[in-house]
């Protein structure tokens, strides 16, 4: 055999070699990348999914059900082309197909729950937040119009300020039930403080009323408490009474 045959032979293995490799990487990368899509779709299914079942049920209406339920889908749709053999999600996207095909008749069972501790406002908005975050990547994905997005946007700050104004009225009608008109009057301070702080304020003025009315209603209490009773002498009241016996002393000494 001839040097040039083995040169050539040679050449031609090194080439092979190099494209065998090249389209094992192309292969382990195909591999990663529907592992990651598998890995984020099911993610986000995941969160659309516990957002329409644990949402507060005063925050969901039948519309909000129907947009969770077609993320759902959508996603699902997408999943089911990385994974065509997944035959549970078939059998779920069936299941989301039926429900989003009832429109806003679309039954709603999430329970009322109540916003009446520090951790559970967190909770809830942090919820909101996802949501916010679940609307925006559709949009950016294409699968939800720009103005349907932007009217959700809307709609989510709506729910926070709802949030927000839920948790300082059941903090300071919890305490007044404790019989803390001052921390009662802090609660609904705040509430009404953060009311006036949003861009529209004049959009929640009943809410504000309402409020202010609670507020009103702890400031009474508070200066009712502050106040001494009339068969209890308090030292401020011992104090003035000794005052006048001490003016009446001296108005005797001068008169006398």
């Amino acid at each position: 055999m001839s040097p040039l045959v083995i040169t050539l032979l040679i050449v031609v293995g090194i080439v092979i070699l190099i494209v065998i490799g090249y389209i094992n990487h192309l292969v382990e990368n195909s591999k990663l990348e529907k592992a990651r899509q598998k890995a984020d779709l099911s993610d986000r299914i995941r969160r659309c999914a516990d957002l329409s079942e644990t949402l507060p049920g005063q925050m969901v209406s039948p519309a909000l059900k129907l947009l969770l339920t077609r993320l759902q889908l959508q996603l699902g749709e997408r999943l089911l082309q990385v994974d065509k053999r997944d035959a549970a999600l078939k059998v779920h996207l069936e299941q989301l197909r039926a429900l989003a095909g009832q429109g806003e008749s679309i039954p709603v069972a999430n329970a009322p729950q109540k916003i009446q501790s520090e951790a559970k406002a967190k909770e809830v908005r942090f919820q909101l937040e996802t949501l916010h975050g679940q609307i925006t990547r559709a949009a950016q994905d294409g699968h939800l119009p720009a103005p349907e997005a932007k009217n959700w946007g809307k709609e989510i700050r709506d729910m926070l300020v709802q949030l927000h104004v839920e948790f300082f009225t059941n903090l300071g009608l919890q305490a007044l039930q404790e019989n803390q008109p001052r921390q009662a009057r802090l609660a609904f301070e705040r509430g009404v403080q953060y009311l006036q702080k949003q861009p529209d304020p004049a959009r929640y003025r009943n809410q504000q009323q309402q409020l202010k009315a609670q507020l009103a209603r702890a400031n009474a209490l508070v200066l009712e408490s502050a106040q001494p009773e009339a068969d209890e002498p308090s030292t401020l009241t011992e104090g003035l009474k000794s005052l006048d016996d001490d003016n009446d002393w001296k108005k005797k000494n001068i008169y006398d």
